[in-house]
């Protein structure tokens, strides 16, 4: 791959490229609701994995191994599968934030 195509895969996944990130709320609803019903489910899902991931790191948390495990198998999976396997992990990282409370010295 050359430079020029870097920058410009680079570019695509930039705020405002094809599949940069969508800040606002209803150009996301938008966006989400041409989807077929299956891969809305994934996309939302998703979405909430970077969410919580984000907030984890802002906090600087770590995720919990068997779920960090979890999370590195997804790409292997079927779209069905990592939809359900998703709504899981994502389950999971709630509980684990609900076990260890809401003070941030307890996560340090």
């Amino acid at each position: 791959m050359t430079s020029n195509e870097k920058s410009l895969r680079k570019l695509h996944f930039e705020p405002g490229g094809e599949s940069g990130p969508i800040e606002n709320a209803t150009e996301r609803e938008m966006h989400l609701n041409q989807l077929p019903p299956d891969e809305k489910t994934l996309a939302l899902e998703s979405a909430r994995l970077a969410d919580l991931c984000q907030y984890f790191s802002q906090e600087r948390m770590d995720l919990p191994a068997d779920l960090v495990e979890r999370i590195n198998g997804l790409p292997r999976m079927q779209a069905n599968d990592r939809v359900r396997e998703l709504l899981s992990i994502n389950q999971g990282l709630m509980d684990y934030l609900n076990r260890v409370g809401s003070g941030p010295q307890l996560w340090q």
